[in-house]
């Protein structure tokens, strides 16, 4: 309808203001932050080949359908890349601005309520900044919990995914009533969880298909939830130095063009044998991350709790 159609215009223009405010304010945030910690003549480290590939190779299958967040969790752990309490906020930082890409190709005029998208679209962003405030304070510890069961839980999706167990969902284009309140409140924990490594897109498609919300009518709600909330609890991250910068650059650069070769070269692939494999790689990773929050030492009264042990930088 032209309601719809002009609410999704408005979306991407607003989406497009914040693509140019994260373009901006990131690297001025932190120019100002890192120049107030480390003397003038200090060098900060640049990224690597290695997150540029981690960029490119996980937002390339994330626009194809495979989430970004569990797969490039993975290679940090494996590869130690980035200290364990780091990654959420790296994750938040890094893949922001191919989220925002994504966002801004892919999202059509989907017949949706537009009061329901706009209402999940602040809940996200709400949840986002609250949870990024309390991520950015949690200890290694509580990190690595949340982070391996936050792996489980994308094991356990992708396997509903490929077992074809997800609700096939409704036809409905908008939701009242309790439903509405029900998706609302569900996208607002869904942003806070975000903040600590959690996707949102399963979790959020198989929430409104229980509401009896088409599939397609959810797309754009799942779309600009992730792209509006992970700038804004992004900078949660960055104010928090709780993220690695250079690995973030890293994931930024490499992202978009994935994005663009698969969004209007590849556009669709054969995926099951790659998220069957994803599985096997994502218990691997929460399995890893889980046994290191069980070795680490409870912290004793008035001691350092955060980022003194193997592999840490300290906060």
């Amino acid at each position: 309808t032209p309601a719809v159609s002009g609410i999704t215009r408005a979306v991407l223009g607003l989406l497009a203001a914040v693509t140019l405010w994260f373009v901006w304010r990131w690297p001025q945030l932190e120019q100002q932050l890192a120049a107030a910690e480390q003397p003038a003549r200090a060098r900060p480290e640049r990224p690597r080949p290695f997150d540029l590939a981690v960029g490119f190779v996980t937002n390339f299958f994330d626009t194809l359908g495979i989430g970004n967040f569990a797969p490039t969790t993975a290679a940090f752990k494996f590869t130690r890349r980035v200290p364990d309490e780091d990654i959420p906020g790296t994750l938040n930082v890094g893949h922001a601005f191919p989220v925002l890409t994504e966002a801004l190709i892919l999202i059509a005029a989907v017949a949706v309520d537009p009061r329901l998208l706009i209402a999940m679209i602040i809940a996200s962003v709400l949840g986002a900044w609250l949870g990024g405030g309390v991520v950015a304070r949690m200890s290694r510890r509580a990190i690595q919990i949340g982070m391996g069961t936050a792996l489980l839980v994308a094991a356990v999706l992708f396997i509903v995914h490929n077992m074809h167990w997800m609700p096939s969902g409704g036809s409905a284009t908008a939701l009242s009533s309790t439903p509405f309140i029900m998706a609302v409140v569900g996208n607002f924990v869904l942003g806070a969880l975000m903040t600590l490594g959690i996707g949102l897109y399963a979790p959020c498609l198989i929430m409104l298909s229980l509401l009896g919300l088409s599939p397609r009518a959810a797309f754009p709600i799942m779309m600009g939830s992730c792209a509006f909330l992970m700038p804004v609890g992004g900078m949660r991250f960055v104010r928090t130095r709780r993220y690695s910068a250079s690995v973030a650059v890293g994931l930024a650069i490499g992202g978009p063009p994935a994005v663009l070769i698969a969004g209007y070269v590849v556009k669709n692939l054969p995926l099951t044998w790659l998220t069957w494999l994803v599985v096997c790689v994502v218990l691997y990773a929460a399995a890893m991350m889980l046994r290191s929050a069980l070795r680490q030492p409870q912290p004793r009264l008035g001691t350092q709790p955060v980022g003194q042990g193997e592999g840490g930088s300290g906060v």
